[in-house]
């Protein structure tokens, strides 16, 4: 957790996406090569006939075949960048990561677009094509993007869903997801899910404190103490009072 805290602590433009990715997925599977991993997306990168948008398209979902796991899409091993290696499907946030960290190992400027219900990735050379890695790569333009959006009922649109966004917000949207996947039922696995979203910077002080009051009804006191403790410096008198209460609280049982 702390090489993890380490990374999304620095400038979002500093964030090596891959790596971090890959250190949720090891928090899942601690015996996970983090190093050997990023390896296989050099050798993705390698393998590109072309270092071009046209390549690096051609490569992923025409010859290898990546793409979306419509038939188990709650597996949480689609949330895992490195199982999306090795079974070439996975979910839109999970796909277009991999696209974009392919895509810049080949010099080829691809941002993610965190439309609400169906992650995308933009051209950065030519922002109005949009790739769809979960529909196997398939070019879109913005009514391409509107569509999808409507087809999932959404409603509202706002051009603003199409903006991109940094690798901090797609890390905790990868977050959320597997959040999604294991609460109510997966306590040890959410458990460390909870950790790794409290040391993303920026996290609002009622959020912060929702996830330490979760880690506590996740059976870990102290983890959840040292959480509220640090709300609690944030805090107005008033509230902080409450709040340290509750930590001291956790901390006896904790111990």
């Amino acid at each position: 957790m702390a090489r993890f805290a380490d990374l999304v602590a620095r400038p979002d433009d500093e964030i090596p996406l891959d790596e971090a990715a890959l250190l949720i997925a090891a928090r899942a599977r601690p015996e996970l090569d983090v190093g050997a991993e990023l390896g296989r997306l050099d050798e993705l990168a390698g393998g590109c006939g072309e270092a071009t948008f046209d390549g690096l398209t051609r490569r992923l979902f025409g010859e290898l075949g990546f793409r979306g796991n419509a038939e188990l899409y709650q597996d949480p091993d689609n949330s895992y960048l490195d199982q999306v290696l090795r079974r070439r499907v996975g979910i839109p946030i999970s796909l277009s990561v991999l696209t974009m960290e392919v895509g810049r190992r080949l010099g080829v400027g691809l941002d993610g677009v965190g439309m609400p219900g169906h992650f995308l990735v933009r051209h950065r050379a030519d922002p109005a094509v949009f790739l769809d890695p979960f529909g196997g790569g398939r070019r879109l333009d913005a009514d391409g993007c509107r569509a999808i959006f409507a087809g999932l009922g959404g409603t509202g649109w706002d051009d603003a869903h199409l903006a991109p966004v940094g690798a901090r917000t797609i890390l905790t949207r990868m977050l959320l997801n597997l959040q999604g996947l294991f609460l109510p039922g997966e306590l040890r696995s959410a458990a460390w899910v909870l950790q790794l979203r409290l040391t993303i910077p920026g996290l609002p002080v009622v959020e912060r404190l929702g996830l330490a009051r979760a880690l506590g009804s996740l059976g870990l006191f102290g983890a959840a103490a040292v959480e509220l403790d640090r709300v609690a410096d944030e805090l107005p008198d008033e509230e902080a009072v409450t709040v340290r209460a509750e930590s001291r609280m956790l901390r006896a049982r904790a111990n």
